[in-house]
């Protein structure tokens, strides 16, 4: 009697150079992978760890199953205890030197695992295939990445980005607020075609407002980085997309719930 594979699903192991330790990954393509003939393009995602918790299980399942999805393939990156370090702006950490490890992981994502996936997976070669997302510290992460290394990516996810993250404490009465580091990293880097950026944030997402305009911090963030990528040359809307969910929160479930759009929008046939 015949059955159907909805998807294959392999969890293994990646001992970093870069980072001195092994680094565990999730590996989920659809159930046609071992019968095609054509490379997949790939969903990277920091934080792989809560592949559970965001119930991505249904939703890779029922994305595989959309005709309207290109078929891909996603590998999840668990971190470690060293998170805070590890992720963050590649060789520029925060004033409180977390973030301290942002280069050397950076470097594993480009020098080691990228070229291992490849060689080891049924993976497309083309940049245009590859996207990276995060959440929170892990979106900061993802699209500083992306962004330093744009012949490798076409696309990045960022869900509730971490992108407070600054050179020195923030000063009551800062309007410009320069110090937040991801805003250089944009500023810095020259205008490349192609590249596409996805936001989102939820108005729950916390309830600070340093500048006491009435807006969180996170959506104002989020709001700041969008114009510093369109003085740079990229289309809002267009290259860039932005998704603000009335009452989402800064935790798993709103992320979960939130990961079919960004997939929709990531490999839309």
């Amino acid at each position: 009697m015949g059955f159907q594979i909805d998807f294959i699903s392999a969890k293994g192991s990646f001992f970093s150079k870069n980072l001195n330790r092994k680094v565990v990954f999730r590996f989920v393509a659809p159930g046609n992978y071992r019968q095609s003939e054509r490379p997949f393009p790939v969903l990277l995602m920091n934080d792989g760890q809560d592949y559970a918790a965001m119930n991505l299980e249904k939703t890779l399942t029922e994305a595989f199953d959309d005709k309207d999805i290109k078929p891909f393939c996603y590998v999840g990156i668990s971190c470690n205890d060293n998170r805070i370090n590890e992720y963050g702006t590649a060789g520029i950490p925060d004033f409180k030197n977390r973030g301290n490890k942002a280069k050397e992981y950076s470097k594993f994502i480009i020098e080691e695992f990228i070229p291992f996936l490849k060689l080891e997976f049924k993976l497309s070669k083309k940049q245009a295939d590859w996207v990276f997302c995060g959440m929170s510290l892990g979106g900061l992460s993802a699209l500083d990445i992306v962004y330093n290394h744009p012949a490798h990516f076409a696309k990045v996810g960022v869900f509730s980005g971490s992108f407070w993250w600054r050179k020195k404490a923030y000063i009551k009465g800062d309007t410009l607020d320069r110090s937040r580091i991801i805003l250089d990293v944009i500023k810095n880097r020259s205008y490349v075609a192609g590249q596409k950026f996805w936001f989102q944030c939820g108005t729950a997402d916390e309830a600070a407002d340093r500048n006491n305009n009435g807006i969180i911090d996170a959506i104002d963030d989020t709001l700041d980085v969008i114009k510093e990528l369109e003085k740079k040359g990229y289309s809002y809307p267009g290259d860039i997309t932005y998704l603000e969910i009335n009452g989402g929160k800064h935790d798993l479930p709103t992320w979960g719930t939130v990961f079919p759009e960004f997939l929709k929008w990531a490999f839309k046939q």
